[in-house]
């Protein structure tokens, strides 16, 4: 029996496997305080043993204890499986359909360690993103995967596999959510319980939805915002010698040095984890790492420190991504000293990619300690380590206030910076403003938020064959399909995202941004993702692509996630703290062809903060795929883009409008017009 099939057959129990508990060499998750009651941990131990029949419970349940002491979760260790963890061949997954095929790929994928951040906890990215809460819930998915028909749902509450229901071919083959706590309790305090208890967990975005590709995914969109941050802010098309400064090496935001290269800039990334800084080096996504801030700052070449004229990369324009091995605060400080002594400014644009979300278990770490010495006090006492956060949160804002009074531009990254800076003391208010603006923007009301106005936003596939030939087809299908939509004639805002779209398809296998499955991204609107998926789908029925494609997206989307201090930050008539969209998102993916759905609470910024919708749709060159890809695809922009517009978004409507015309099918209630401040007034007057 392959050892695919032993994953598809059940839990091991006779005999149990042997525990290993952590293994060495391999990143693990910080340790989790919950605080819980002797009762509630009473209860989390005996849900962690309902997957166990009786004759091995009273063997595990001591171990498991152990480890909810330990590290505040039962993750079960005993039970991560000693095979490679990878996205094999779809061919190799002994399913009875396709689709369960495709999902069991990507689920691989996930928890593959050249992907995830801390592959035995089951954590995808983001510190806390989860595929599953416990190892006995993979072996429950994989053997429900492995059964199931055309006429089954498989139903996924928070990580539990509830069952196989009986279903339709047309309906989704698998439905996910996460985290869907009453809003009254759905507060971080309780989230560390409930998790601990085994009854909820943090999907993330695309780790509990099974859909993340690695950081590629991230890459192109950190191409195409530091890409559009130097035209809005600097004005200027080539950012050669420009300097990006910023944080987070781990999990998804490794991105960032990557993108600092496409686009041809110099990247100074601090991490203060150097096993995921030297990752990145290892994958190649870093050029250079130092543990000096003297070997920064000459690197950017003030003449004080400057050891030899050929090492400065400004002045030599030289395309750059530099890791530096410690805490960014000590970096943006260092920044300011360099302003206030020499007179000179070293950095252009900045930002911060920090799981900041999750700030007081591992998303951030404090200044005034060493990566151990916090990672201790955390676990010890929590209380002292979040006033330390909170410290140095203020201390990094100071900073980036200082450089600010000069030619620097910041913006928030959607990871919870300035939203956690400001709960934390730090001067980063906007006089006048409301409560999903600061004192700096966020990256999608300056920057994307036109972008996902337009309709465009991070389409992504996945080549289940695991062929890169596979992909490279795929590539050049996508570049020839949105070069036709341009020989056609589009606006030119979108002529523009096209063209920024076809050189990052063209470029895209130089860079090696390959970690994991075979997969791609690009940006792209309703009309371009439909023609691709049908290219893609023709390609597949003609044998040119060997094996199904998987189509997904970031949940980080048009109409994917209600986020008011991200991806809805600007929408301003006042419904940019509800979430009717993500839910509708999701509803709507379901009924119209989505192979899998997924619904979460919590995303970049936050359990709580957030609530956001997912799919995966399996094109196999059937007729039947190709309606489906149609029908799904044009919803899960159009929701979007007709919210926008409603909330008085000028190029939404246009978008709408246009939509609308050339799709006869749909019918949209427009909105007249956007009331004039004169009226209003006049209304209001006392």
């Amino acid at each position: 029996m392959s050892s695919l099939q032993a994953l598809c057959s059940g839990l091991p129990l006779r005999p149990l496997p042997e525990n290993r508990g952590r293994w060495a060499g391999v990143p693990h998750a910080p340790v989790r305080t919950p605080g819980l009651s002797p009762a509630e941990e009473q209860l989390a131990l005996r849900n962690a043993l309902r997957y166990f029949p009786p004759d091995v419970q009273e063997l595990l349940a001591p171990e498991f204890a152990q480890e909810l002491r330990l590290y505040g979760h039962i993750y079960m260790y005993r039970f991560c499986p000693a095979m490679k963890m990878t996205a094999y061949p779809i061919e190799r997954y002994p399913c009875r359909t396709r689709a369960a095929a495709a999902i069991m790929h990507m689920i691989m994928n996930n928890l593959d360690p050249a992907v995830a951040q801390f592959p035995q906890e089951l954590v995808t990215y983001g510190g806390n993103g989860q595929v599953f809460s416990n190892w006995a819930q993979f072996w429950l998915m994989m053997s429900y995967l492995s059964q199931m028909t055309e006429e089954q749902t498989l139903v996924m509450y928070s990580g539990h596999p509830l069952g196989l229901f009986p279903s339709s071919p047309q309906a989704p083959r698998l439905v996910i959510t996460n985290g869907m706590v009453i809003p009254n309790y759905s507060s971080r305090t309780e989230y560390e319980k409930l998790f601990a208890m085994g009854v909820t967990m943090y999907g993330q975005m695309t780790a509990g939805s099974y859909c993340y590709i690695g950081p590629q995914g991230i890459v192109h969109g950190t191409v195409l915002t530091v890409l559009n941050a130097g035209r809005r802010y600097l004005g200027i098309k080539d950012l050669a010698g420009k300097v990006f400064v910023t944080s987070g090496l781990g999990g998804m935001s490794g991105a960032q040095a990557k993108a600092a290269v496409i686009v041809g800039c110099i990247g100074v990334i601090a991490e203060v984890d150097k096993a995921a800084l030297m990752k990145r080096h290892e994958q190649g996504w870093l050029m250079e790492v130092t543990d000096s801030l003297d070997h920064c700052i000459a690197r950017l070449g003030p003449s004080a420190l400057l050891l030899c004229p050929s090492r400065e990369a400004r002045k030599r324009k030289e395309v750059l991504s530099l890791g530096y091995h410690g805490n960014v605060v000590d970096l943006w400080e260092r920044l300011v000293h360099e302003l206030d002594t020499t007179g000179e400014l070293l950095v252009d644009l900045g930002s911060d990619q920090t799981s900041c979300h999750n700030p007081f278990n591992g998303g951030y770490y404090p200044v005034q300690l060493g990566f151990a010495e916090a990672q201790s006090l955390m676990a010890c006492d929590p209380t002292a380590f979040k006033s330390l956060v909170q410290e140095s949160l203020r201390r990094q804002v100071s900073a980036i206030n200082r450089l600010a009074k000069e030619n620097f531009f910041f913006w928030d990254y959607g990871n919870a910076f300035l939203l956690e800076a400001q709960r934390a003391g730090a001067d980063v208010e906007k006089k006048g403003a409301n409560r999903t603006e600061f004192r700096y923007p966020s990256y999608v009301q300056h920057i994307m938020g036109d972008i996902f106005s337009l309709g465009f936003g991070p389409f992504r596939w996945v080549c289940t064959s695991g062929d890169p030939q596979d992909l490279a087809v795929t590539d050049e299908l996508a570049a020839s399909v949105l070069e036709e939509a341009v020989a056609d004639g589009v606006d030119p805002a979108v002529k523009l995202l096209y063209t920024d779209n076809i050189r990052w398809i063209q470029e895209a296998a130089k860079h090696q941004l390959v970690v994991g499955s075979q997969a791609r991204i690009l940006y792209s609107d309703q009309k371009g993702r439909v023609a691709i998926a049908v290219a893609f789908n023709q390609a597949i029925a003609r044998g040119k692509i060997k094996a199904p494609v998987v189509l997904s997206r970031d949940h980080h989307d048009v109409s994917g996630t209600d986020s008011p201090f991200r991806e809805t930050s600007n929408i301003y008539d006042g419904s940019a703290f509800c979430a009717d969209m993500a839910v509708q998102n999701f509803v709507g993916d379901a009924f119209r062809g989505a192979t899998w759905v997924a619904l979460h609470n919590g995303g970049g910024v936050g359990w709580g903060e957030v609530i956001n919708g997912g799919f995966g749709l399996v094109l196999d060159g059937t007729q039947e795929a190709e309606q489906k890809a149609k029908m799904m695809l044009s919803w899960d922009v159009s929701n979007g883009v007709a919210r926008r517009c409603w909330s008085g978004n000028q190029k939404a409507y246009e978008t709408i409008c246009q939509t609308m015309q050339d799709n006869k099918g749909l019918v949209v209630t427009l909105p007249h017009a956007v009331a004039e401040e004169r009226v209003l007034q006049q209304a209001l007057r006392p």
